[in-house]
Parts: C-alpha cells; sequence; structure tokens
C-alpha cells in the first residue's frame, strides 16, 4: 500500500489509524486512501482485537426505548461504530435515571467502553466501578467518573423558547416542568428562570409534571387555573407539550390564540399535532455519533496534544423550530 501511494510506511500506519492530522498533509492522506481502496484493503479486526487486548464491543445506556429521540441518538452512535469496526450492545436503564445494573457478569471481560445518554453518572457506578472507560451524553458536565460528555446546548435552546415568547409579548408564563431528578431538566428550570427575570418578565409559576402526556395534562390544568391565567405553557418535552395541548382545549380554549405552548426535543410527536409544535430541536443523530467518537477516541488514545485538559467536553448546537403553537397573547393578538 505505502508503494502504491508513494508514502513510507509510516505515513500508511498513521493514515489507516486515523491520526494523520498535523503530520501527514491532506494531499497524501487522500493518496493512501485511495490505496486502500484500490487494493481493497480491510482492517484485520480480530488481529487488532489481541494486539489491544478489547473486544471492540461497546455498551449503549438509554433511560427509555419508547422515546424516538433515544432511538435517534443510538442510530447515530451505530453508524460511527460500524465505520470504526466496533460492536454495540442497547441496554435500557430499568430504573431511567435510577442506578443500572451490571448486564453482564463482569462488564470489564465483556466490553471495552460504555456510552451512556441522559443519566447521571453515579447511576452506571456498577459499570464504572470495572474501570471501563464511559462517556455521558446529555448529562451534567465534569462529573467523574465520566472521561468526557457530549451535550446539546440545553441552556442555550431555553433562551430561544423564553426570547421567542417574549418578542411575542408574553409576560404570564408557566413551566410544565418534568418531574425528574436529572440535569438537563435542572438547567432547562434554571435557565428558564433566569432569562424571564433578566427580561423584566415574572417568575414562571412551575408545575411539576410526571413525564406522560397525562402528566403534561395535569400539570397543564393546574397552571391554567391560575389567576391570571398564563398566556404561554412552557413544557420541558414534546410529550409534556402534546397533554399541555390538550389540557388547554378540555378548558374550552384554543391553542394558540388564547394559549401558547412550547416543546423541546423536536421529537416525531411534533409534527404530528394540530397545530404543529414549536420546539427546541436537539440534534438526537449527532449526539450520538459525536459521543461515539469521543469514546472511541477514549480508547484509541487522542492526538498528541489534545489531552492537555484531561477531559474532552463537546457541546452542539441547538435551535428553535417555530410551529403553529405559538402566537402573540390574546391581548397583543392583531385586530
Amino acid at each position: 500500500m505505502a508503494e502504491r501511494a508513494g508514502v513510507s510506511q509510516a505515513t500508511v500506519s498513521l493514515v489507516l489509524r486515523d491520526r494523520w492530522r498535523g503530520r501527514v498533509s491532506p494531499a497524501r492522506a487522500e493518496a493512501v486512501r485511495a490505496a486502500a481502496r484500490e487494493l481493497g484493503y480491510r482492517p484485520n479486526l480480530a488481529a487488532r482485537t489481541l494486539r489491544l487486548g478489547r473486544t471492540r464491543t461497546a455498551l449503549v445506556v438509554v433511560p427509555a426505548l419508547t422515546n424516538d429521540f433515544f432511538g435517534r441518538v443510538h442510530a447515530g452512535a451505530a453508524t460511527v461504530a460500524a465505520e470504526n469496526g466496533l460492536h454495540l450492545v442497547l441496554y435500557p436503564s430499568p430504573e431511567g435515571v435510577g442506578p443500572a445494573p451490571d448486564p453482564f457478569a463482569s462488564a470489564a471481560a465483556t466490553l471495552d467502553g460504555v456510552l451512556a445518554s441522559s443519566m447521571a453518572a453515579e447511576a452506571l457506578s456498577a459499570l464504572s466501578a470495572a474501570g471501563l472507560p464511559l462517556v455521558m451524553l446529555d448529562s451534567e458536565p465534569g462529573r467523574a467518573p465520566a472521561a468526557a460528555t457530549v451535550n446539546p446546548d440545553i441552556a442555550a435552546g431555553m433562551r430561544q423558547v423564553a426570547d421567542h415568547l417574549r418578542e411575542l409579548g408574553h409576560r404570564r408564563i408557566a413551566h410544565v416542568a418534568a418531574d425528574v431528578d436529572s440535569w438537563t431538566f435542572a438547567v432547562r428550570a434554571a435557565t428558564l428562570a433566569e432569562r424571564l427575570r433578566s427580561t423584566g418578565a415574572p417568575a414562571p409559576r412551575t408545575e411539576r409534571a410526571e413525564l406522560s402526556v397525562v402528566g403534561g395534562l395535569v400539570a397543564a390544568e393546574r397552571a391554567l387555573a391560575a389567576t391570571p391565567r398564563p398566556t404561554a405553557l412552557v413544557c420541558d418535552d414534546d410529550v409534556l407539550a402534546a397533554g399541555a395541548c390538550k389540557a388547554v382545549r378540555r378548558l374550552g380554549l384554543r391553542v394558540p390564540e388564547d394559549v401558547s405552548v412550547t416543546g423541546f426535543d423536536d421529537l416525531a410527536l411534533a409534527t404530528t399535532v394540530e397545530p404543529e409544535l414549536t420546539t427546541v430541536s436537539l440534534p438526537a443523530e449527532e449526539l450520538g455519533a459525536a459521543g461515539m467518537r469521543a469514546l472511541l477516541a477514549v480508547l484509541e488514545g487522542a492526538p498528541e496534544g489534545s489531552r492537555s485538559t484531561g477531559r474532552r467536553d463537546t457541546v452542539l448546537p441547538v435551535r428553535l423550530v417555530r410551529r403553529g403553537t405559538t402566537a402573540p397573547p390574546p391581548d397583543r393578538a392583531p385586530g
């Protein structure tokens, strides 16, 4: 392969192990890849496993499989894993954000690492105690024993929601908050309160909700019973927002003419409700893909100079998708 590409064997090794950046020119790297394609090169994963003492298998832990967000996270992770010859085992934690037991007799003997989404790092203690590299998604940065975190910019998303409602003229805003003790929902609550305070709006009335359509409906009914009634409901996710929309209609009100509703996540559900839901779109597939790339970097060892901080924490951008469930409040509506 080195002879075909016109480079040294060391250069071939750097390119095939994806460690060429800063050491090999892009043109030479492409020459090596072209030679690999022409020669039908495939990495000998069995030999690599023996040499590295690894199983080339990683565990993906999610709180639930019934939410399509986690399905998309897994799809992104699986794509990157397949590209790198890594096998995945998908494991839904039966306790959600609670402790996830070791699914194997000895995880360290069976797995190379763990990628976990939307959970507290302490919940993975049974797995991390074995010394397995751990990368957390949508979880608090800097918490041991995670070697890295990859998070959507939750705070930026909630600021976009607050700014959108304030620009429409809403001041009486209620928060339908997920009754789940996790970092991601704590950030949503704190950011909403801070952003409204900074714009001179009253603090949001908060109603805690079980993370379901029924939970969103019940919490929204409580919020809408307040006097004066809120003109906007900010929901911690799209499932709660679907319940909130039902609550508005059951009270004989309209969405968005009487009450605006926002969600978070941009699940498939967001475009199946009518009107379609204004929500924050999280890059679920890229979250899984970036998380798997981070885990591979931990497993393979990062390029020289990239470990100066001792951690790798990544934040992915998010965006507000404006649809039909938000409008000016009734006292600001035209006509």
